[in-house]
């Protein structure tokens, strides 16, 4: 129980082709009121071919002439996520008590770190258990969204659509099982061996499953928001949702605990459905029926939530494509292994 030291923060931020939004990102941090000389920022790069390295280098002379945290800029030579964070673990300096994990396609507020340490050391004296992460709430990019990016939000805040994930729109600080966006306490990170780099995708889930299996607390507050730039297109929703069945599925092989019927329920649905049709039974269209309904009905409760008509039929269409393509990604992770995201 209890910590009762001030941290002190390095944000690792895994980047690949990030140009339209690292600067937002890498800005959003320098002006956090949270003391510069407790903060640093590690960008691992995975070889991008864009802007993103100028913007980056812009970032560091913008941030040393007002002075905010050191930025450095290094290769991620494994590309991928969870590679990109182990390399950054070996480049700590000792006195760095905490690690944060953003991506290059989020902002924070100017008080992200500063409520994130304060909740840490609230949360750590009520804890009996050592906490080992802290997540935060994920909300939509700033700004104005565009037509799909309005309905793929609306479809994430549903509870027909967010699940128990990253997108869970949770209003108390509570323990969980996989928070988002995290804090996390080095030493934990150390002793269970910090990031699988298997998982191409999910890496965080995985994580999350070890860190709680090794006796940590894990814990989200609603105090801190990340905001996240979302798919702007069916297509890539599509591939989102078949990319988070695919890794979902990969995480329950190594973590049975991990299953959840509910993410199921499509299939169970499909058989029903396909049963009662070879049988001839009258109820027959029922359950398909049922299931429209539902969506329509969700989605005019979201049209008036989110003030655009257009969701009465973006909504039922982003969640038939969520539903259909994260079920398909779900039997795909039994026969396939994986492979580079191509969502983005």
């Amino acid at each position: 129980m209890g910590e009762g030291f001030e941290l002190n923060i390095v944000t690792v931020l895994p980047v690949l082709n990030e140009e339209q939004h690292i600067q937002a990102c890498l800005d959003a941090l320098i002006n956090q009121t949270f003391p510069s000389v407790k903060h640093s920022v590690l960008v691992m790069d995975g070889g991008s071919s864009d802007q993103t390295q100028v913007l980056v280098q812009e970032a560091i002379q913008r941030s040393k002439a007002s002075d905010g945290p050191k930025i450095e800029l290094h290769h991620n030579t494994g590309k991928f996520v969870a590679q990109g964070r182990n390399q950054a673990m070996d480049l700590l300096h000792e006195d760095v008590t905490h690690v944060l994990e953003l991506i290059g396609h989020s902002t924070v507020a100017p008080t992200h770190l500063e409520h994130l340490s304060t909740e840490w050391q609230r949360i750590s004296q009520m804890e009996q258990r050592p906490l080992a992460a802290l997540g935060s709430r994920v909300v939509p990019r700033q700004g104005e969204l565009r037509t799909v990016e309005c309905w793929i939000e609306a479809t994430l805040n549903s509870p027909f659509g967010s699940g128990g994930g990253q997108f869970d729109t949770f209003t108390e600080a509570s323990p969980c099982r996989i928070p988002a966006f995290v804090l996390h306490k080095r030493s934990a990170l150390t002793d269970i061996g910090g990031w699988d780099e298997a998982f191409i995708s999910s890496q965080d889930s995985d994580l999350s499953m070890r860190l709680s299996a090794a006796g940590y607390a894990l814990w989200r507050t609603p105090k801190t928001q990340v905001h996240m730039t979302k798919r702007s297109s069916l297509k890539r929703w599509w591939r989102m949702g078949h990319r988070y069945g695919f890794w979902r599925t990969k995480t329950v092989l190594k973590h049975p605990s991990r299953l959840s019927l509910r993410e199921y329920l499509p299939w169970f649905g499909l058989l029903l459905t396909v049963v009662l049709f070879a049988l001839q039974h009258p109820f027959a269209p029922v359950p398909l029926v049922a299931y429209l309904l539902v969506l329509s009905v969700e989605g005019v409760r979201m049209a008036f939530r989110f003030g655009r008509f257009s969701l009465l039929l973006g909504f039922p269409l982003c969640m038939i494509v969520l539903h259909t393509s994260f079920s398909l990604g779900l039997v795909d992770g039994l026969v396939r292994k994986g492979g580079a995201a191509s969502d983005r």
